[in-house]
């Protein structure tokens, strides 16, 4: 799974990481490393991961002057520790001034990408598919996305444009489910509807809802849900769904199973940069 580093919204935010870290100068680098200093440099895996980001390394070395930059693996990969994850040669100043946001936006990225991946890996041998959410972190949707995908997640919608998502406080200001089912009629595009009671899956499945939202029940309580809805719509699970929890979920035959934690709660994962001289 390949980021598209030609995203604007991408570019965007590696220039603004390059701008809020090294401002006016490295003034560390300035003032120890000769600037003609040649150097070379190889990110390495400190624990097992799942690789995401890695080709961000190009655009964050080209916005510094240029490097030469050589990945050894893709976003996706599943990499052990003490391999090799890429290599960069070029000025040493250049090299140490980006150093600290390219192993930010690498360790951000594969943690969700690690996540994402046990996530998946929970619910192997089902046929549910896990989601992601739009529980990201300001700025960063886009790369959170592809992170949680090149774990092996679907993405859910990307913002509040791409679908329709009625919850309970639509319904609640639309005045019901009817009545914000209809509302949504002429949209031409996906539409979901979150139900927390039988009377509103009722409602829903009789104005032809095809895409439920089944909220904050237990295991047990869901797969009695899903049992009563039997296939008259596609089921989407949701609700602090964990990744000691979402085996007993998915044992209750849903479509989906969105996870906020995926991109929300995802830790670090261990990478690091090793610099060495070029020899002369």
């Amino acid at each position: 799974m390949k980021f598209d580093i030609s995203h604007p919204a991408i570019r965007d935010v590696v220039e603004r990481a390059l701008a809020e870290d090294i401002g006016s100068g490295d003034i560390t680098s300035e003032l120890t490393v000769p600037g003609e200093l040649q150097a070379s440099g190889t990110f390495l895996a400190k624990q097992d991961l799942t690789l995401a980001g890695v080709e961000l390394l190009t655009l964050i070395y080209s916005s510094r002057g240029g490097a030469e930059v050589s990945l050894s693996k893709a976003s996706g990969s599943s990499v052990v520790t003490g391999e090799q994850i890429a290599a960069v040669s070029g000025r040493a100043r250049a090299l140490l001034e980006c150093e600290r946001v390219a192993l930010n936006f690498l360790q951000r990225l594969s943690g969700i990408a690690t996540l994402a991946r046990k996530y998946v890996d929970a619910v192997t041998g089902t046929n549910v598919q896990i989601l992601d959410t739009r529980k990201t972190t300001p700025g960063l949707r886009v790369l959170e996305k592809m992170a949680a995908a090149a774990g092996g997640v679907t993405n859910h919608r990307h913002g509040l444009f791409d679908a329709v998502l009625i919850k309970n406080n639509h319904i609640t200001a639309a005045g019901g489910v009817r009545s914000a089912l209809n509302a949504v009629a002429s949209f031409d595009g996906p539409v979901e509807i979150e139900v927390r009671t039988r009377q509103e899956l009722d409602e829903a499945l009789a104005c032809g809802a095809k895409h439920l939202l089944l909220d904050n029940l237990t295991p047990a309580d869901a797969e009695v849900w899903v049992r009563y809805i039997a296939g008259r719509a596609t089921v989407e699970l949701s609700g602090g769904i964990q990744l000691d929890t979402v085996p007993a979920y998915a044992a209750a035959r849903p479509d989906f199973i969105s996870c906020g934690a995926i991109t929300h709660s995802a830790p670090a994962v261990d990478i690091s940069f090793r610099l060495e001289l070029e020899s002369r």
